[in-house]
């Protein structure tokens, strides 16, 4: 475990010193967020903020991982093919949603959710067939084998997760803090698993993490978007999986279940209801802005109830 903190700490280093470069380049070529009209009126002053800071994230996580978590560890091969192939997917949709680029719409929707099921579904190939993470923890009861049904439960805990990780994405320093939390949480599920080279991993993406959150926060001079979102949620996911305790995944991350279930629920019953709403706005964050809460108080409460959920996640991950 003291490599695995020696490696986070490296990658925060990492980070925060190519952070410094990365918001120069994109500030430089004017590639900033263009900020949606639908979402809280207070938002208007981020736009033009560089965007695609996700490109810190699973570039540092690539950098430190190569040269200290790659040796004779073929499976950390899976979540770092993860995170660079979502990521890079999400910057392709960032870069097309730039200010002044076309109609702002990014990717086609069904094209990129194609992309992610055909990248969940090989990752629930390796994880079924090459790693034999066939399994489910559940607490307090054990481990049990699911057979096949492991494939497309695996392949739909990726989509749901990156899903809500890219809901949460929309206040400075929410999705970033709230995901680093979930990583710090598995690493320690990890490292009581011995397998300590997927806690390292997962402390390499908590310290990546944290380098980007030095330039997101609030007031943010760097957005994560669809690049960071991406990459993270999916990572996530997958980390989960290898661990066999993705069933916690609901608990480590309670807020992007919030937030994703709160979005949801507004949807439908706007449609049911003929135009009605639960919620003032959602994803669930603007909710509490229309409520007159500031963005830092929204992003705080939501990184203690993060916290909360990630020693709850350890709690019961020890009833094993």
């Amino acid at each position: 475990m003291v490599y695995a903190l020696f490696v986070g700490a490296s990658a925060f280093v990492v980070s925060v010193i190519a952070g410094h470069w990365v918001v120069n380049f994109l500030g430089g070529r004017n590639w900033g967020k263009r900020i949606s009209a639908l979402g809280p009126a207070s938002h208007a002053v981020k736009a033009g903020t560089p965007t695609m800071g996700g490109l810190l994230i699973f570039g540092t996580v690539f950098l430190v991982t190569a040269p200290t978590n790659l040796f004779d560890k073929l499976s950390i091969f899976l979540p770092l093919g993860i995170i660079v192939a979502t990521g890079t997917l999400g910057l392709i949709d960032d870069f097309l949603t730039l200010e002044g680029r076309g109609d702002g719409r990014g990717l086609n929707k069904r094209l990129k959710v194609g992309l992610l099921l055909a990248l969940g579904l090989s990752a629930a190939l390796v994880l079924y067939y090459g790693l034999e993470a066939q399994s489910i923890n559940v607490p307090a009861l054990g481990k049990y084998n699911m057979g096949l049904w492991y494939i497309p439960t695996a392949v739909v805990i990726f989509l749901v997760t990156t899903s809500a990780v890219a809901i949460t994405d929309g206040l400075d320093a929410l999705a970033g803090g709230t995901t680093a939390l979930a990583f710090a949480v598995y690493g320690v599920i990890a490292f009581l698993q011995e397998q300590d080279f997927l806690a390292t991993f997962c402390l390499t993406v908590v310290g990546a993490t944290l380098g980007f959150l030095w330039y997101n926060a609030h007031p943010a001079r760097l957005f994560m978007g669809d690049t960071g979102a991406l990459a993270l949620g999916s990572t996530l996911a997958v980390v989960a999986l290898m661990t066999g305790w993705w069933l916690l995944l609901p608990v480590v991350g309670v807020v992007f279940v919030l937030e994703g279930a709160a979005t949801l629920i507004q949807i439908a019953y706007f449609r049911l209801s003929g135009g009605k709403r639960i919620f003032r706005m959602t994803p669930l964050h603007h909710h509490f802005e229309l409520m007159g809460w500031s963005e830092p108080q929204i992003v705080t409460r939501f990184w203690l109830i993060g916290m909360v959920g990630g020693l709850l996640g350890i709690a019961l991950a020890l009833t094993d």
